[in-house]
This record gives structure tokens, sequence and C-alpha cells, in this order.
């Protein structure tokens, strides 16, 4: 098939830009098709006071939210996440594939140590940027959020919590990312280059193969991401443990003492749920919009 495009065989000097771009137009794609259901998980991960405010599954979330409070509840803090998503992409993928590069993972063979040091990489820099866009992203979708917009969200949340308030969640975000994008990009490389040893576009393989990777990952990571929204949320909260947790372990005492060993799997489903398909979206768009790029 001479007339494919072999995207990963191309110069490396054309490569950054291009990967850079491709990945700020995937990871807008990513967050803006799965928004509604991260919504869910937050407010599943959270300590609600109200009954009002519990929900028993992906379903009755989804019921009750768009019947109480309307379709466009679930739709609040995306303008956070399209404002830091497409730069806190561009910087990973940018980071991921030039690590990637520098480690010898686009080397024949088994490369699992240098796609994960790709992987881990690439995080830490991007999640250093992303960390303020999520936690305004988390307060305004909790249950009766005051915020009606990013810029109001962070004016007020800085007026009354300071700076640190942004990055008090960061060290968790780490913890979370770094063996997520780890996990998630070892098994896309491993699956992709299986179900496609000639290195050509293909869609199909993209989706499945980034799709797995990311429920993989999205599962083995959730009780730290229970942890982070604690975190991120903590300054809405009325319960004093929750509202003075200072960083993870605090976080991961307060799930115990409040909801024993299942408290660590609270949203797990809308997690995978929103990560798998977001994941294969993520990397399928990344390699077209790669692929295309390249090609002009």
């Amino acid at each position: 098939m001479a007339d494919e495009i072999d995207y990963e065989a191309l110069p490396s000097n054309a490569g950054l830009a291009v990967n850079m771009l491709a990945g700020a137009l995937a990871g807008i794609s990513e967050h803006a098709v799965m928004f509604p259901v991260d919504s869910i998980k937050t407010r599943m991960q959270v300590f609600a006071t109200s009954p009002v405010a519990v929900y028993s599954g992906v379903g009755n979330a989804f019921t009750r939210i768009s019947s109480t409070e309307g379709m466009r509840a679930l739709w609040r803090g995306v303008s956070s996440v399209i404002l830091g998503a497409g730069p806190a992409h561009a910087i990973h993928f940018g980071t991921l594939e030039a690590v990637k590069e520098l480690a010898g993972g686009n080397e024949a063979g088994n490369q699992w140590l240098a796609t994960s040091l790709a992987g881990a990489s690439a995080t830490i820099a991007s999640d250093a940027f992303m960390n303020p866009f999520d936690v305004i992203k988390q307060r305004m979708q909790l249950h009766k959020s005051e915020f009606r917009s990013a810029w109001q969200c962070a004016r007020t949340v800085y007026g009354a919590e300071g700076f640190g308030a942004f990055y008090i969640s960061y060290p968790t975000t780490l913890a979370i990312t770094i063996p997520f994008n780890a996990i998630q990009v070892t098994v896309y490389e491993h699956i992709k280059r299986f179900a496609n040893p000639r290195n050509e576009y293909s869609p199909a393989t993209h989706i499945v193969a980034g799709g797995i990777a990311g429920a993989v990952a999205a599962a083995v990571t959730t009780p730290l991401d229970v942890a982070k929204t604690i975190l991120q949320t903590r300054g809405t909260a009325t319960d004093a443990d929750i509202r003075n947790a200072r960083g993870m372990v605090d976080a991961f005492r307060v799930i115990w003492t409040r909801d024993g060993l299942k408290g660590f799997g609270r949203g797990l489903t809308p997690r995978v749920l929103t990560i798998m398909p977001s994941s294969a979206l993520c990397w399928m768009s990344y390699e077209f919009f790669k692929a295309a790029i390249r090609s002009d």
C-alpha cells in the first residue's frame, strides 16, 4: 500500500509543531464530546450533604440533573476545559513525541521503558498548565454551583482561598496522571504495534487501541481521582475535615472514614465511560491530525 501515509516514518524535524497542533486539536475534541459524563463523575465523587445531590448511577444522575437543573447544567465548566485543553494537550503530545524520540521509543522492538518514560514526562509538563483549569471546571460542575463563567470562578476562588487553591491537588494529579499516562501510552503502543505492524494510518486501530488503553488506565487510577476531586472542591464543603484537607493523605483518610473501601471506587463507571471513548477519540484525532498536517 504505497499510497498510505507512513506518518511515523516522516522526518523528525517536521515533528514537534505537528505533534503539538495535532495534540491541541485532539484534546479539545476529546474533552468537549464527553464533558456531560465527566460532570456526572465529579458529582458522584464528592461527599454531598444534600440527598438531592446523591446519585445511584450514571443513568440516575443524568435523568435527575437534566430534569431538575436542565441539560445546560451538564455542560457547566466546559469553557474552562476548552481554554486549557488545547494548550495542555499541545504540551502533552509535544513532550510525548520529543521524549519518545530521544529515549528510542520509535525504534523497532518492544520499547516499553521509553514509551512509559515519554508518557510520564508528558503529563508532568501538561498538568502543570492544566491543573488550575481543572479546579475551575470541577467547581463549576458541582450541584448548585454559584459560578457561571470560568473567569468569575477563578476570581472568586483566588480571592477566597488564594493561589494555592489552584495547585493543592497538583501532587495528587501527578500521582494519577503519571501512572495513567504511562499505562495508557504503553498499552496503546503495544496494541497498535500488534494490530498495525506496518505503521499505516489506520483509524480503526487507533480507536480500539486508544479505547482499551484509556479504560485500563482509568480503572487503575480511580481511587486517586476520588482524592483529587475532594481536594479540588474542598472550598465548597461544609464538612471541616474535607475543607481542611491539605493533601492526598488527608483526602484518603476522609474517603476511608466516610465510605470505607467502596469510597475509593466512587465514580468508577462514569470515569471509565468518559475516558474510554474520549481516549479513543483523542488518539484517533491525534493520529488523523498528525497525518493530515504532515501530508499538506
